[in-house]
């Protein structure tokens, strides 16, 4: 039987976007994350984390930077039954510093490499699932892997007004609220 999930994006949903957050010192959860975490995964779905991470192609910080975070962040959200189930990450940029990540890739988002992945990896089924996002560029990826349920979290008013039809949260919390709801 297929699971479903609820595909999130790393910076502006999880964490503060102070942009190219790559160590734990820069790392801040945003309030009530682990909370709403817990719940969307009490209300039966998988918890994915699909990041473009070009702070590591840019030369912002190094890939060992970002897995540290990574896990620092699983260890904290493990704390409140709310880690990840499944974490994707995209290391590059077509123009990228660092030459090993200079590629145009099928995982960046806007492109849907991650999310397709994920359901192959976890036998997840796009129509059940979601993606939130605070950028329409988030969640053109999931579009692109068959996930049609897709919201933004605490974007601003120009991100909202790309595509005014969908939904709309000031945080992830009120988004687990909706999921509770439907």
């Amino acid at each position: 039987m297929p699971n479903k999930a609820v595909f999130f994006d790393r910076d502006g949903v999880i964490n503060r976007d102070t942009g190219y957050v790559g160590a734990i010192s820069d790392f801040e959860f945003l309030p009530g994350v682990p909370d709403a975490l817990c719940r969307i995964r009490h209300q039966g779905y998988l918890l994915i984390l699909c990041t473009n991470q070009s702070g590591i192609a840019r030369g912002r910080y190094l890939l060992s930077d970002f897995l540290r975070t990574t896990a620092w962040m699983q260890q904290v959200l493990s704390l409140h039954d709310a880690a990840f189930d499944g974490i994707y990450f995209c290391p590059h940029h077509p123009q990228a510093a660092v030459e090993r990540y200079r590629l145009e890739c099928d995982c960046r988002k806007p492109k849907g490499g991650m999310f397709k992945k994920a359901c192959a990896d976890f036998c997840i089924d796009p129509c059940a699932s979601f993606a939130v996002g605070d950028r329409m560029r988030d969640l053109e990826g999931a579009r692109v892997a068959g996930i049609t349920n897709v919201a933004l979290i605490g974007s601003d008013e120009t991100e909202r007004k790309k595509e005014p039809d969908i939904p709309s949260f000031a945080n992830l919390y009120d988004f687990a609220s909706y999921l509770g709801h439907i």
